[in-house]
């Protein structure tokens, strides 16, 4: 593990594929590098292309490290992954990290008419081929042609990070991957995630360095109670009734069924976002929230229980000016 002292730890910031506003994804990257984060990562889910905004920021950056948080393997070949992160790596400077993701199956089927089969294999199967070409290797062979590679200049040392809650998922990232990066994991299961990368690492691992751990984790900062509290619950109840059963299967997995059949009983339309009382465990596991001070005492939980350089989350569709005050809540040292 890496010090964690309070002037030297690390933090990043990321925004989630809801976050569509082009100018506020700007201002965010470029505040954050403003204030000292050391990362902004952006997900890519069914609006805005990551990498194109990623290459606009890197632009208008010099010093914080750049990344997909996550893309999904469905839309894109192995190839094209590959070009993107090589390309991103010469804009931004060699400040890029490539984060990938299985995603889901509405996004793989409903957006991008792929099958959703075996998504953890699936995500091997990208994160080597795409390790391969950096590398400096040929891509798979076909039937139809000869295999190629990137006609640009290697870059092995990229770093690849990779979503993962399920076991396999989180193994797979301990075997191949240079950054384990879940989202909505509970504090508390830590320390068993990195158990499971431990053991995905025994299967073969060759990369130098042990696996990150980098969390990233929804903000639900305010001066105001109310107000934080009402963003952490939008944060676990859309994220357990609207976004597919993977968040429900694994929290309940982790010993929060009970608190997950409360937060489905309380909005059964999903159209609300309601945390009662019986499910607010989730909001003290899954968020960092309250003020200025609450917010830094649950990082500090987050540092203690193994995360390594932990994400900080906003929520989409708030205020600019919320933005900034969570961003300057959190702000390094």
């Amino acid at each position: 593990m890496t010090d964690t002292t309070a002037t030297t730890r690390p933090l990043g910031v990321g925004l989630t594929p809801l976050e569509t506003r082009r100018e506020v994804v700007l201002h965010v990257a470029t505040r954050a590098e403003e204030l000292g984060y050391d990362s902004f990562h952006l997900a890519e889910g069914w609006g805005l292309d990551a990498p194109v905004l990623l290459a606009e920021i890197a632009t208008r950056t010099e010093r914080i490290r750049l990344g997909t948080g996550v893309v999904n393997i469905w839309g894109r070949s192995p190839a094209s992954i590959a070009m993107l992160a090589a390309t991103l790596d010469q804009v931004s400077g060699g400040r890029f990290t490539l984060g990938l993701g299985a995603g889901s199956p509405q996004l793989a089927e409903g957006l991008h008419g792929v099958a959703f089969r075996e998504p953890v294999r699936r995500l091997g199967t990208v994160t080597r081929q795409v390790r391969t070409l950096l590398d400096g290797g040929r891509a798979v062979p076909s039937a139809q042609g000869r295999p190629l590679r990137l006609a640009t200049a290697r870059v092995p040392a990229l770093p690849i990070h990779l979503a993962g809650l399920g076991p396999a998922a989180t193994r797979l990232a301990g075997e191949l991957a240079d950054g384990w990066y879940p989202f909505m994991l509970p504090v508390s299961a830590v320390k068993h995630g990195i158990g499971l990368l431990d053991a995905g690492a025994a299967r073969g691992r060759k990369r130098p360095e042990p696996v990150r751990v980098c969390p990233c984790l929804p903000a639900a900062v305010s001066s105001d109670p109310v107000v934080s509290r009402a963003v952490a619950a939008w944060w676990v109840a859309f994220y357990l009734t609207s976004m597919g059963p993977l968040y429900r299967d694994t929290l309940r997995r982790l010993g929060f069924a009970d608190a997950v059949d409360a937060v489905l009983a309380a909005n059964p339309t999903g159209r609300t976002a309601e945390v009662p009382p019986a499910a607010e465990v989730l909001l003290d596991e899954l968020t960092v929230r309250g003020d200025a001070a609450g917010a830094r005492a649950t990082l500090d939980r987050w540092y203690g229980a193994g995360a390594e350089h932990p994400v900080i989350a906003l929520p989409p569709h708030r205020e600019l000016a919320e933005l900034d005050e969570v961003l300057e809540a959190l702000r390094p040292g």
